[in-house]
């Protein structure tokens, strides 16, 4: 039986409903559903079952720090 986590974020209009599984081999997904009347739009991105898919950020990160002044947030300034 899977484990299930939930949460609310914001407030009244702003609210919104997070939502967790954890299986065995289930490593990491992320699913975005925005929707209107009558219509739906779902982003998802599916990660494989090993840390394969964040090795290379990862490293690209190392290797970029120590040349950094100040803060910098996110991966993609890296990739400037």
């Amino acid at each position: 039986m899977p484990q299930t986590r939930g949460g609310t974020l914001g407030e009244g209009e702003r609210e919104v409903r997070v939502h967790a599984v954890r299986l065995p081999s289930f490593v990491l997904a992320v699913e975005s559903v925005f929707g209107a009347p009558d219509e739906r739009l779902t982003i998802r991105h599916d990660a494989g079952a090993s840390a394969a898919p964040y090795v290379a950020g990862t490293l690209l990160a190392t290797r970029q720090v120590s040349g950094w002044i100040g803060v910098r947030r996110g991966l993609d300034t890296l990739l400037d």
